[in-house]
């Protein structure tokens, strides 16, 4: 589950502060109702996900990292 994916999905803006090395540094924006709309899918990806591998959650968030 790619939790930057989620946010954009649910209509925040993610926003690249800047690379050093292979770190990016990214901020994400939205208004209160995005948030709200995120974490929704985020609760839901994580009961979707604990109910598919009959295992409690353990870190399969991430950040998929675009740089190179």
């Amino acid at each position: 589950m790619n939790i930057l994916e989620l946010a954009a999905d649910a209509g925040m803006l993610i926003v690249l502060d800047g690379r050093i090395g292979h770190t990016e540094y990214r901020s994400v924006h939205g208004t209160l109702d995005a948030f709200q709309r995120f974490v929704h899918a985020l609760e839901s990806a994580l009961v979707n996900s604990e109910e598919s591998d009959g295992s409690q959650f353990q870190g399969s968030l991430c950040a998929e990292s675009s740089s190179s």
